[in-house]
């Protein structure tokens, strides 16, 4: 069993682009097991292979074209696959992707979602970890927003099956002895330490109400656990986006919208959490920094 596991998060908002700014150079400094990407945005025929050599990649597109998809990537082949659509992408270490079947996710509600690409989950083959990459809508601020009720009710649908889904995930993952991490941009921001503007955000999407609540519903010392919360308690951000436009990466405006919520031990295991916020706007990969971090999987099993 490899231990420390060392996980890492990154919405790339393009992996093409995401290449041309250093994607892989970052991550190979990292030293990274596993890399769970969101918003790939690329259709099977233009994936770069070199941003996937050197690891099994299991890659969820949907049907959007230059919209979403998800991507888990693993040091070996994963044993198990599970996506709301029943398939998926795969590649080897040379970076070429074939399509395979996965386990299907039944869900009522994620069932509208299942052709967008914003779910997968493996099964790690060298650890007893599930792992899953998730990318949530940004949905809209409604009723502040007047033409935005439909893109509400979307997000909103997608939190309620989400509930249920990372539920029986994290239960069916522990029935056959693994622990379960679900990694991504939420796009939501829990808590005031978890947006630098907050008191003039109360009526933007991603910190609403009924947003915020929903995030406090999924985590909890019996369910889910944000760990670089836990590693970093009381602390404002660390910020995982920034817009492209202004200030806001130079002024450090960000919101803390990209999360690791894992399952309690594997939670508590971690010894290292952190935000790779680049040194500068002009070394930026993406609008999102990747979130690192190291589980004590050692430990873990003592």
């Amino acid at each position: 069993m490899i231990s420390p596991l060392v996980l890492g998060s990154h919405n790339v908002n393009g992996i093409r682009a995401a290449m041309r700014r250093g994607f892989r150079p970052f991550w190979d400094s990292e030293g990274a097991d596993v890399i769970a990407l969101q918003e790939v945005r690329c259709r099977l025929a233009d994936l770069p292979t070199e941003a996937f050599t050197g690891y099994h990649t299991a890659l969820e597109t949907g049907t959007l074209p230059g919209r979403n998809g998800v991507a888990v990537m693993t040091r070996l082949a994963p044993t198990s696959i599970r996506t709301l659509s029943g398939g998926a992408l795969l590649a080897g270490p040379d970076g070429a992707f074939s399509e395979v079947e996965a386990i299907h996710l039944p869900n009522r509600d994620l069932a509208h979602f299942s052709h967008e690409g914003r779910y997968i989950e493996v099964d790690l083959s060298d650890a007893p970890v599930r792992v899953a990459s998730l990318y949530l809508p940004k949905g809209a601020a409604w009723p502040h927003e007047e033409d935005g009720k439909d893109k509400y009710d979307r997000k909103m649908r997608f939190l309620k099956g989400l509930s249920r889904l990372l539920t029986s995930s994290r239960r069916e993952a522990a029935a056959e002895g693994r622990q379960f991490v679900v990694v991504g941009d939420f796009n939501i921001a829990h808590t005031e330490l978890d947006l630098k503007n907050w008191r003039t955000n109360k009526r933007s999407e991603g910190f609403l109400p009924e947003e915020r609540q929903w995030f406090s519903s999924v985590v909890g010392p019996r369910r889910l656990l944000d760990v670089v919360r836990h590693v970093h308690p009381g602390v404002d951000g660390p910020y995982t986006w920034w817009s492209w436009r202004g200030q806001a990466f130079t002024n450090d405006a960000g919101w803390r919208i990209d999360y690791h919520l894992a399952s309690p031990a594997l939670a508590r295991s971690a010894t290292t959490a952190r935000v790779a916020r680049e040194a500068d706007y002009d070394s930026r990969i993406s609008d999102h920094s990747p979130v690192v971090v190291h589980y004590d999987m050692a430990a873990l099993a003592s």
